[in-house]
């Protein structure tokens, strides 16, 4: 972003709050990275509105750091609707609520797709308040609604298994039960008590797509080749027209929830669902939609829908079970057509006539147009074409069509909607010859790529944080900022390493103990380096006494190296800036010379090994900077960023790890190992709880041994034995002498990763 158009949006961000100030920058640059200009401006005008409520700076904060995402989301009026529903908290007896509000605000958005389910989010929420605050004489009281707090921060739970009208009749259930019992009704939206957890069950129907989006985005990967991405529609409205999925050119839509139907689990439905589809994307033509009457069009899509289903069924047999168990079963004389128009009955049972050999239509004209469908798939196969299918659906709509009965306006609906299909736009196009091409606009829906040119700085990443009391995670709770750090001078890293030769020596030495230098024998080999006479005598014995002998006489060599990932992790809070009684020197200045010495060693060593140092400024700004990356070698800029480190701000430790971790997983090695270099025990301002974030980085120690990464904890804090045990284990070492880290830090490394 250049300084012209910051300046700009800076003389328009009224806030005047030291804090908002100060990360108005890293704020700013990721909304515009995120929005177009227009929405840029409306993104401030409700940061602006916020700041003016009397709430201080924590829901600014808040505001500006969720709301781009949601605001790129859902498109224009997000930001007025979620600043006037601020505000309406702000004045209300539920003000205490108002953070938990935006800060959980991410996290439900993400699970829905349209503003209109926004809307229906705020209304649930102003159901609950409506039934649990006390009103006398028509007037609301001043007490807040008890569980309003509880509920909304553990609303992202609740999205993650509810559908939104299932989280209206949890809301109801406990609002209702618990009406005069407050500590009872706090526990139940805390998710503590026993019915909260029976009430999620049975509300919880059917398989949400975000559970199984991983899942069935690679099934359309690995076997259809497809790219496009999924988007869902809610099915929890009331609406005239039901909603169905659909293909275009952009996108496959799907609906949010699938229940069980038929024996067939909500997860095979949209397995079902996404072949479909992706058959019609693989096979199917366009035909113009103005060359047909609606009812030619519905048989039409009828005989194309089984043709790409036939073909989806020999490339892949396993559908057919599906689509059989999903797939209606008109029975005959089902529909009386002096009643109802029977159209969509005559294509239900058609379409059944195409797919199962085994459904006995007991009509001519039906067997009549299966065996002409079958010749033309027998024939032509993957060959045949919409248009053949045209063809017939044409003919058989005027074969069938009986003048009387089909414009009743009565239609018959029973056992004839196929679940699993789409509503057929991708193979019907239109033709208005007055249509003239729009201007062209940016689209303001579009996520697009935008280049991040603000020094390496890249977008915040969320990561969850463990709640100890509630035993639940507190869902996107942190936000790391990641940067590559500035740099300083790099001679400076070159003294340190000539005040340290007598150490350098010394760990040369070890270092050509550790490295691999013997050579591996491969044996058994076709081809290779030289004679392995052992088996080429055997198989010479072999041939002589009239046996195959084995050809695999040779044998080869290959080094017998080291597979490890390393990331050193370095605590650089403020705390590092005191100064060692003995040497006179800060521990940042001793952690600058056992970063080097260390990272020296690694590069001696051959080992992968990336270098990142940590802190934070509140659960809003954990700062991670990088160092050295893994592709990167030793050299004279990573000496630099060392040389330029400086210590501030708290120790948000399990954020850092999580983040270090993203990293550390994706190195191809068989050991990795995550270093954690620190002075101090997990610890920032915003943590009441001095057990919290020691909770939670054990927590995080946890999941990253989950994941194959082992965690292991440097630390010259004298008080160290009183936390770090119930953080990492035995996974630690304290340093009670703080000048000898640059010796042992480089010593403690070559002893794990022998």
């Amino acid at each position: 972003m250049n300084e012209e158009l910051f300046a700009e949006y800076q003389q328009k961000f009224k806030c005047k709050f030291p804090k908002a100030l100060e990360l108005f920058p890293e704020l700013l640059e990721h909304a515009v990275n995120t929005l177009p200009p227009f929405k840029v401006e409306a993104y401030l005008e409700g940061a602006n509105f916020l700041c003016m409520i009397g709430q201080g700076v924590e829901p600014v904060l808040v505001y500006m750091e969720v709301m781009p995402e949601i605001t790129a989301h859902f498109g224009p009026g997000t930001n007025k609707l979620i600043a006037d529903y601020s505000y309406q908290l702000a004045r209300s007896p539920n003000k205490k609520a108002l953070i938990p509000f935006l800060s959980t605000l991410g996290s439900v958005c993400r699970r829905i797709d349209r503003i209109e389910e926004l809307e229906l989010y705020l209304q649930i929420i102003d159901e609950y308040v409506d039934k649990t605050q006390t009103v006398i004489h028509g007037h609301h009281s001043l007490y807040e609604s008890p569980g309003m707090i509880a509920l909304l921060e553990s609303m992202p739970q609740l999205i993650s298994k509810l559908c939104l009208n299932g989280i209206r009749n949890f809301i109801d259930y406990g609002a209702r039960n618990y009406l005069n019992a407050p500590d009872e009704q706090i526990a139940y939206f805390q998710l503590e008590s026993q019915d909260a957890k029976s009430i999620i069950t049975r509300e919880r129907a059917g398989t949400n797509f975000k559970d199984v989006e991983r899942h069935i985005d690679m099934l359309k990967s690995c076997m259809w080749d497809c790219d496009l991405p999924f988007k869902t529609f809610a099915t929890a409205f009331d609406q005239l027209r039901k909603p169905v999925p659909y293909l275009d050119d952009q996108l496959l839509a799907v609906p949010d929830v699938y229940d069980e139907e038929n024996g067939v689990s909500g997860l095979d439905r949209y397995r079902a669902t996404v072949a479909h589809m992706l058959a019609h994307k693989t096979w199917s033509g366009k035909l113009m939609a103005d060359n047909y009457a609606p009812q030619m069009q519905l048989f039409i899509s009828v005989f194309e829908d089984c043709r790409v289903e036939y073909l989806a069924m020999q490339r892949y047999p396993g559908l057919r079970k599906l689509f059989m168990a999903l797939h209606p079963y008109p029975e005959k004389g089902a529909c009386d057509d002096s009643k109802h128009s029977c159209v969509r009955y005559r294509a239900t049972r058609m379409s059944r006539a195409l797919l199962d050999k085994n459904f006995d239509p007991e009509n001519p004209l039906l067997e009549e147009f299966r065996e002409r469908f079958n010749k033309i798939m027998l024939e032509k196969g993957e060959n045949s074409t919409t248009q053949d299918m045209s063809e017939l659906g044409i003919d058989f709509y005027v074969k069938s069509r009986k003048q009387s009965s089909d414009s009743l306006p009565g239609v018959f609906f029973d056992d004839t909607e196929v679940s699993y299909r789409d509503d057929n736009r991708c193979m019907w196009f239109y033709y208005e010859e007055y249509d003239e091409p729009d201007e062209l606009m940016p689209n303001e829906y579009e996520n697009e790529e935008r280049i991040i040119e603000n020094e390496g700085e890249l977008p915040p990443r969320h990561y969850d944080e463990w709640d100890y009391v509630s035993e639940s995670y507190r869902p996107d709770w942190t936000t790391v900022y990641e940067r590559l750090h500035p740099s300083g001078d790099g001679s400076k890293i070159d003294r340190l390493m000539e005040k340290h030769g007598d150490l350098a020596k010394r760990l040369k030495k070890m270092i050509e103990m550790l490295k691999p230098q013997n050579k591996k024998r491969i044996r058994f080999q076709e081809e290779g380096e030289e004679l392995d006479l052992d088996v080429a005598l055997r198989s010479m014995i072999d041939f002589k006494s009239g046996q195959a002998p084995d050809p695999r006489i040779n044998y080869s060599h290959t080094t017998d190296s080291r597979s490890i990932a390393v990331m050193l992790l370095v605590d650089t809070s403020q705390s590092l800036n005191e100064r060692n009684q003995e040497t006179g020197q800060t521990l940042l200045e001793l952690s600058e010379e056992a970063l080097a010495i260390t990272a020296w060693t690694v590069e001696q060593l051959g080992d992968k090994f990336a270098i990142a140092g940590f802190c934070s400024d509140t659960r809003h700004e954990v700062r991670y900077q990088h160092i050295k990356g893994y592709s990167e070698g030793y050299t004279d800029e990573v000496k630099a960023r060392i040389a330029g480190m400086e210590a501030s701000y708290s120790t948000r430790m399990g954020a850092a790890m999580r983040h270090a971790a993203h990293y550390l997983e994706a190195q191809q090695a068989e050991k990795k190992l995550l270093l954690v270099l620190t002075d101090g025990e997990p610890a920032d301002v915003d943590a009441k709880d001095p057990k919290m974030l020691i909770q939670d980085t054990h927590k995080a120690v946890e999941e990253l041994q989950g994941k194959g990464i082992y965690s292991y904890c440097i630390t010259v804090d004298p008080k160290a034995d009183e936390y770090v045990a119930d953080i990492f284990g035995n996974q630690y070492t304290v340093i009670d002498h703080v000048e000898k880290l640059p010796e042992l830090l480089p010593q403690v490394f070559m002893k794990l990763t022998h």
